[in-house]
């Protein structure tokens, strides 16, 4: 299925046109996932769409709905070849959000131990009753217009 390209060249185009090599796990018409060359932990994978996206906010529904039909599947394998449990689920949006590459990416994260695969910090707020139902209602409006 091919894309009009809308966005900058990055390196997972370049990935995804075959001029930089990787180590493929899993690819379809809409998805390709590989092992990270700078894992956090052992089986570090990237899955990324094929189709040209800067955010999540900006993939089309199809390639949201592939990602999200193999990221489970990614998960089992990654965690029986790899003999871990536990992992992370990671995706950042803009250089603000953490994103390195501007091109939609989750990273799974196996964790093997409290100190390896991907360390996060939690500054937990809290959500005044009022505040939470105008965001709330902002939102859903949003959703239905």
């Amino acid at each position: 299925m091919g894309y009009v390209h809308l966005m900058p060249e990055t390196i997972f185009s370049k990935i995804i046109a075959g001029g930089i090599p990787c180590h493929r796990v899993y690819e379809d018409d809409l998805v390709l996932a590989f092992l990270d060359v700078g894992p956090l932990s052992r089986g570090h994978t990237l899955v990324i769409p094929k189709e040209p996206a800067e955010t999540l906010d900006r993939l089309s529904d199809e390639s949201s709905a592939a990602i999200g039909r193999v990221l489970p599947r990614l998960c089992r394998a990654i965690m029986k070849a790899t003999g871990t449990e536990q992992y992370n689920i990671l995706q950042n949006n803009g250089p603000m959000a953490h994103q390195v590459v501007q091109h939609v990416h989750f990273h799974i994260i196996p964790k093997t131990d409290v100190k390896s695969g991907l360390g996060v910090g939690w500054p937990a707020g809290s959500l005044d009753n009022e505040q939470g139902q105008k965001l709330a209602s902002k939102i859903v409006a949003e959703l239905e217009g």
